[in-house]
């Protein structure tokens, strides 16, 4: 079954009672049993829930995982996935990472005892060197955030495995679309499925898929005992945005090749982060890991200032200046200030992560509207 129609059909099937042929939304709390734990395989919607169970099936499906678990919120699911970790462990992570990534690792495991190296994955001599008995954790990004860097996840994925680590990659800017981690190795998979999977800005969600059964055995406990969980609705709201996923990601690309092309032409602009550029440094790369390049872009103008990058987007039009990305509507962001603000300045700055630059997630509105658009708050 090839991706658009595991897009369709992975894990669907018509709804038993009625035949609907989407999953319908089951607005429940609990369920009846015949006796004292003899049920139709749900008890309590914490644990479960067919229109979740419908959700995780896809993804499951779409990553090539035996499993998923679907959560409230990415960060949601990245909290569970921490929870695998002990203290005196250790964590690897990236140094240009999620700023909710970064705060998660470093204000709220770091008091139990969770360490975390911050490196620059692009050298994987830096990451061996990071590598301690302890490590017990590798987590990827790749394409980072906010800077796209390309990450190696195959060869991040061997290095885990022989020492003794779960490879953990944050896929979210990619989508299983045009990236599928656990194809090259690596263990564990997550998403702000918010972005995306979901594709609309209408819904918070997170996902985590893995073959991995002793670890998704843990993650379904903290599924249980946590209850992190996405209602019906939004696991709905989820699906129906899946089912458009391939053809929403292919617009969205197409036009950010193209705004990549004007940014990078531009005289007022000064660096393009995109890596499907030819002169991006983890272009080849790229092109070996991935279906395509992304819709993500973030660049710096040449009057290199937050203030000229604020009044630019104070400027724009269609690219609305809001935080999130992956919907079909276009957004820009200042990721200092606001996805990103919870890193301090100067570490943001030690990782290349500059006041001035600006994040673009391309939407799938017609790129010629979206160029003039940019083009006029350069202005």
């Amino acid at each position: 079954m090839k991706f658009n129609t595991k897009a369709i059909h992975a894990g669907q099937h018509p709804e038993a009672t009625s035949g609907a042929v989407m999953p319908p939304i089951f607005q429940t709390s609990t369920y009846a049993q015949s006796a004292p734990n003899q049920h139709l395989g749900y008890d309590y919607a914490r644990v479960g829930n067919p229109t979740r169970t419908a959700l995780e099936q896809l993804i499951a499906g779409l990553e090539g995982a035996e499993q998923c678990a679907c959560f409230a919120s990415g960060v949601a699911a990245m909290d569970a996935i921490l929870k695998y970790l002990r203290p005196g462990d250790h964590l690897i992570a990236s140094n240009d990472i999620y700023g909710g990534s970064y705060r998660l690792f470093t204000q709220v495991f770091a008091p139990y005892g969770i360490e975390c190296s911050f490196v620059d994955m692009t050298d994987l001599s830096l990451v061996e060197a990071a590598l301690k008995p302890s490590t017990k954790m590798i987590w990827i990004e790749t394409p980072t955030n906010p800077l796209l860097r390309i990450v190696d996840i195959s060869a991040l994925a061997d290095m885990a495995r022989q020492s003794g680590a779960l490879s953990v990659v944050d896929n979210t800017f990619a989508s299983p679309y045009l990236q599928r981690p656990l194809e090259l190795g690596a263990d564990v998979v997550m998403h702000s499925a918010t972005k995306y999977l979901a594709g609309h800005s209408d819904v918070i969600h997170g996902a985590v898929a893995s073959s991995h059964s002793e670890f998704m055995e843990k993650l379904r406990f903290q599924v249980k005992t946590t209850g992190a969980i996405p209602g019906p609705m939004d696991c709905y709201l989820t699906l129906r945005g899946i089912k458009t996923l391939s053809v929403r990601v292919e617009r969205a690309v197409s036009n950010a090749k193209t705004i990549a092309q004007f940014l990078d032409e531009h005289a007022k602009v000064s660096q393009v982060h995109y890596p499907g550029l030819a002169h991006h440094p983890g272009h080849e790369l790229a092109k070996r890991q991935m279906d395509d390049f992304g819709a993500m872009i973030s660049f710096t103008l040449s009057d290199d200032t937050q203030e000229a990058a604020s009044a630019f987007m104070s400027r724009t039009r269609y690219f609305t200046l809001a935080e999130s990305l992956g919907g079909v509507e276009s957004l820009i962001s200042h990721p200092a200030s606001m996805t990103h603000g919870s890193i301090p300045k100067d570490v943001r700055e030690a990782s290349g992560l500059k006041d001035s630059l600006i994040r673009l997630s391309v939407g799938i509105e017609d790129v010629e509207d979206l160029i003039a658009d940019l083009d006029a708050a350069f202005a």
